[in-house]
């Protein structure tokens, strides 16, 4: 594969990752507007419809990889979850200091409350967008995506400490 340079080439990249940053930035406002008309912020929403597709339930590492986020993270949203009785921890099977996170159910009626809704929103996202397009997107964003983890993880190792591989614009 060819390699291309110059500053036109260089530019036309920045432009793509800002307008990929802002895109990303709108979507999450909106997720968050629409949430919170429940109470729930969209990592809350993740970790409850990752859940509502698993009947018995993940453990805590399964979710944070499932929602790509650290475990820390995880145990916040699971704790405050919790709290609202939406979600339980229950002993894992086989190792009884690991727990498995499961829907609750007014958990699970809370998501049948809220995914109409959201089905609706999210493909208003994509009107003028035929599917063949979205999923064409996704191909062409999976290998950016990658190569953005290696940078990451290159970059943690080499300073010794996390790095969320968010390249400054």
């Amino acid at each position: 594969m060819a390699t291309r340079s110059g500053s036109s080439v260089r530019g036309e990249y920045y432009e793509a990752l800002l307008e990929f940053l802002r895109v990303a930035e709108t979507i999450w406002e909106a997720s968050r507007l629409f949430f919170g008309r429940w109470d729930l912020s969209p990592s809350q929403f993740n970790v409850l419809n990752v859940l509502r597709e698993r009947a018995k339930g993940m453990s805590q590492v399964e979710l944070s990889r499932a929602l790509i986020t650290h475990r820390s993270n995880v145990t916040g949203l699971v704790d405050r979850l919790e709290k609202r009785g939406l979600v339980a921890r229950r002993e894992g099977e086989g190792d009884r200091r690991a727990y498995c996170v499961v829907l609750t159910p007014d958990g699970r009626r809370l998501m049948e409350e809220i995914l109409p809704g959201y089905h609706a929103a999210v493909e208003a996202l994509w009107i003028g967008i035929s599917p063949h397009q979205a999923k064409a997107l996704v191909r062409q964003l999976k290998p950016v995506g990658e190569r953005a983890r290696q940078a990451a993880q290159a970059r943690s190792r080499s300073n010794g400490g996390s790095s969320t591989g968010h390249p400054s614009v």
